[in-house]
């Protein structure tokens, strides 16, 4: 999945969004843009569980 995250605006936040979405799936592959504010998610945990941990990071997300 992909998703818009407007408040992503460096690698350390990209960093945070990461840590965030290893916190329900360990293995998930991630690739974070913050020049784009995009982040490409591979996991076994759903869309919600996602967006909702992102949500309570404070970098609450769009699918794109």
């Amino acid at each position: 999945m992909e998703l818009k995250i407007e408040n992503m605006t460096c690698g350390g936040c990209a960093r945070s969004v990461t840590k965030a979405i290893q916190s329900v799936d360990p293995n998930a592959k991630i690739e974070a843009n913050p020049d784009k504010r995009l982040v490409t998610v591979q996991s076994a945990a759903g869309e919600d569980v996602i967006l909702q941990v992102l949500a309570k990071a404070g970098y609450p997300a769009m699918t794109s």
